[in-house]
């Protein structure tokens, strides 16, 4: 069902536009006294998801009993990130996330399905896994926000994503990240239905169903011209038709069609948002269709200082570098931290250009033999960002003072780039 239902390639919806249609959609709905709202964390700042979550709270209340921000595998975020992507919100509503320790198994998805659908590349069973609250909560309305956009896992984010794997377990994180690895990334990045999202409908449709559940969906675009976010679109329901309205729609303002293979990209990350090559590697994901071989990544990285968000994952990926399938298969096939990890396994094949282009990692705090025994080369943070003038650049073709040619991204989790 469909709550509430608008957006187009031209659509700029303002904060008013944000709140008459969530108003609208709520008042269908009738009177819920305990809430819990389902949020991104802060590496999804700029979805307007915080400003949503702002908005159900001005509505409901007190009913609202809790906030989880659908944190995965990340960190959980501090006082200062919680005020800036919530402001207002009192920090004794939220709850933090543990996806290793504070899930419950509410099902399978059987192995003969997993086969069928990633034809026939895995045959394992994998369990359901959801956070206690969101099952056993009692809550009469469970308020999931988020954007959909282009994603290397998932093709297109959000929706049932935001549960089944923001507020999931390390078993089925890990191998719902393997399917789609293994699947192939350039195959599902920016596709709707692919066999992650078929792994997670199903689990969604046998055992989410019974659930009070209300998707809040943004689409947004990167406007060049106008040097900011635009929100093209708000999709508010309870089925799949408000993530396929919302993934059609994305589908056209966050790919960028480039007309030839570019030799030379420079990804600019925040440092406020990407403090790990776990989530910086969106600037590998989301541009590795557009790289032509033996063409450059260059990645300016200021606030980057680990690699994973967890520290399990952050040993594991230190440990194997980014090497590329074939290395990591046999890494997965031979060594039990890993093949036991798989979340980490589908992250380091990610990660890896397969030996297609040069990958140049410029953090704020790795030093060069960490990055170098990663699989990356090494640059220097201050030298590149002065040649490639980041701080004043808008994304797009872009030249040196010294006539070298460039395209350059200043944040990578807006879209995806291809030929």
């Amino acid at each position: 069902m469909i709550l509430f239902s608008t957006g187009s390639e031209h659509h700029d919806l303002t904060s008013s536009d944000l709140r008459e249609g969530l108003v609208a959609a709520l008042d269908k709905i009738g009177t819920r006294k305990k809430i819990l709202i389902i949020p991104p964390d802060i590496t999804r700042f700029h979805s307007r998801a915080g400003e949503i979550t702002c908005m159900a709270r001005e509505y409901f209340g007190h009913h609202i009993s809790d906030i989880l921000p659908a944190l995965g595998t990340h960190k959980p975020m501090n006082s200062v990130e919680l005020d800036r992507m919530f402001p207002g919100v009192p920090h004794n509503l939220f709850r933090v996330h543990d996806w290793r320790n504070d899930v419950i198994r509410i099902g399978e998805v059987p192995a003969e399905f997993i086969s069928k659908v990633s034809d026939g590349a895995l045959n394992f069973s994998l369990p359901v896994e959801l956070n206690k609250m969101v099952y056993e909560g009692g809550h009469d309305l469970i308020l999931s926000v988020g954007q959909v956009v282009p994603h290397e896992v998932i093709g297109m984010a959000n929706y049932n994503k935001n549960l089944l794997i923001g507020c999931g377990g390390a078993e089925s994180i890990n191998k719902s990240h393997f399917i789609g690895a293994v699947y192939g990334m350039e195959r599902i990045m920016g596709i709707a239905d692919n066999p992650v999202r078929q792994v997670l409908n199903y689990s969604a449709d046998h055992f989410l169903s019974h659930l009070p559940i209300i998707y809040v969906l943004t689409v947004l675009e990167q406007n060049i011209l106008l040097g900011r976010m635009v929100t093209r679109g708000l999709y508010i329901g309870t089925s799949e038709e408000v993530f396929l309205a919302a993934a059609e729609l994305s589908a056209k303002v966050n790919n960028t069609i480039i007309d030839k293979p570019l030799q030379k990209v420079v990804v600019y990350l925040d440092p406020e948002e990407y403090r790990s090559t776990w989530l910086g590697n969106k600037s590998i994901y989301r541009t590795r269709k557009a790289i032509a071989d033996g063409g450059e990544l260059i990645v300016l990285a200021p606030g980057v200082k680990e690699f994973g968000e967890d520290a399990e994952i952050d040993r594991l990926i230190r440990k194997y570098g980014y090497k590329g399938t074939p290395a990591t298969l046999d890494a997965v096939r031979y060594n039990d931290d890993l093949s036991s990890n798989l979340s980490a396994a589908a992250h380091l094949i990610h990660g890896s250009s397969e030996g297609r282009f040069r990958i140049t990692y410029c953090p704020g705090h790795l030093t060069r033999q960490e990055i170098e025994k990663a699989g990356y080369e090494f640059g220097a943070l201050d030298s590149l960002t002065k040649r490639y003038k980041a701080e004043n650049l808008r994304s797009g073709y872009n030249e040196t003072s010294d006539g070298e040619k460039y395209y350059y991204i200043s944040n990578p989790a807006t879209g995806l780039w291809q030929i």
